[in-house]
């Protein structure tokens, strides 16, 4: 049940799942949390991801675990796979250490979304072009990019959850490059179907030096889709289609017949994501009344499988902390970020190991990772290769303050 005792008004933007769990927890300690969207109504994409136990300790604090569910199955399998379709065991993501929930990112946000009260007002095509504050609060210019209206409002925090590509840290932080980029490229979607010559519960990977597709099984829906590529050159990566970018990245060797159904499935779907591959790293993640959160403050990455995680823990921790310094904002902030920080440090610390098991970047990492699949899929040594590519942390109950 929301405390109805109001403790300010906030602005949160962005209507990702950062947005969401935070506008959420912040509506259930009183504020009244106000949502802008730049995309003209909400998304329907929902593409692979995974929920650890961080994740799902925040979403059942937020009482949206039973609704997010779970796409996971003990029947679900993968097979590593080679351009000629000859197949050896994999490794499932449902069965990494921990027992990750295997979901779409539209899962999360159905779920958030569906359990904000009627009365939290949401504004579509709309996006913040300043923001100046003092000592008491934030005023912010609103622009509705549909009929170019502007206003201008105050509110007691403002609250970033817009992207990797943040505008509000722009806004706020400054231009600096905050954006590290990896030097990958990934291209994801959701397949209407099976892998051709699989089942619907069977996850497909092909690696390769500097390259790999992987195909993520669900236990009730066609599988997500997922190619990932090493380049030398970003901007030149979106100078054309995606899916010509991605064959290119793949060749000059033929395809094959799988590689080949891969890639128009991709092609064939409605929508796709396509972007480069980067860390968000900053020296704090607040100043004065803004805070931002989720992959505008720190972006662990695809690789990571934390996104989704660190974000509802993100947002739910910040609301919590909100609550418990209720006459000192500032406090509240700092009081989260030192509780945040050390979480995310390590996770962005251990993304190279991930990198690695999602896409090696050449032959001795390509080595490497067959290596560390046949020891996670062991009995005996698959818990201590958890252990090394730090799927403790994973666990970690950010909140428990």
């Amino acid at each position: 049940m929301a405390d109805t005792s109001g403790r300010g008004r906030a602005l949160v933007v962005g209507l990702g799942i950062a947005g969401l769990a935070t506008a959420l927890r912040l509506r259930r300690v009183g504020w009244e949390p106000v949502l802008i969207e730049r995309a003209p109504e909400r998304r329907s994409s929902g593409y692979f991801v995974m929920l650890f136990g961080t994740g799902v300790t925040s979403a059942r604090r937020l009482d949206v675990l039973e609704a997010i569910g779970n796409r996971s199955s003990p029947a679900l399998a993968s097979y590593e796979v080679d351009r000629a379709g000859r197949r050896t065991p994999g490794l499932s993501p449902a069965g990494l250490p921990g027992k990750p929930r295997v979901l779409m990112r539209g899962d999360i946000e159905q779920a958030l979304f569906s359990e904000l009260p009627d009365d939290v007002e949401i504004r579509y095509a709309t996006v913040p072009t300043q923001i100046t504050q003092d000592d008491s609060g934030a005023e912010v210019t609103l622009r509705n990019t549909a009929s170019g209206d502007t206003v201008t409002e105050r509110f007691d925090l403002v609250v970033g959850a817009d992207g990797m590509r943040s505008t509000v840290r722009e806004l706020v932080f400054g231009p600096q490059r905050y954006l590290h980029p990896l030097n990958y490229m990934i291209g994801a979607t959701v397949a209407d179907g099976p892998v051709e010559g699989f089942g619907l519960n069977d996850g497909v990977v092909l690696a390769e030096p500097g390259r790999s597709v992987w195909a993520f099984a669900f236990r009730d829906h066609g599988p997500g889709l997922l190619f990932s590529y090493r380049t030398n050159d970003i901007d030149a990566e979106f100078g054309q289609p995606a899916i010509e970018s991605i064959r290119a990245a793949f060749g000059p060797q033929r395809p094959g017949r799988l590689l080949e159904n891969l890639f128009t499935a991709f092609d064939n779907a409605p929508e796709h994501l396509f972007d480069s591959v980067n860390q968000v790293r900053m020296p704090r993640w607040h100043r004065g009344r803004v805070v931002l959160v989720g992959d505008s403050a720190w972006c662990l990455t695809l690789y990571s499988g934390m996104g989704a995680s660190s974000a509802i823990a993100g947002g739910e921790l910040l609301g919590t902390l909100l609550r418990r310094h209720s006459a000192d904002i500032p406090g509240a902030l700092r009081a989260w970020e030192a509780r945040m920080r050390p979480f995310i440090h390590k996770e962005q610390s251990g993304v190279l190991a991930m990198r690695t098991l999602f896409t090696p970047h050449d032959r001795r990492e390509q080595f490497r990772r067959t290596l560390m699949i046949r020891l996670m899929r062991n009995r005996v040594t698959g818990p201590a290769m958890g252990r090394i590519i730090d799927m403790s942390n994973k666990e970690f109950d950010v909140a428990a303050v």
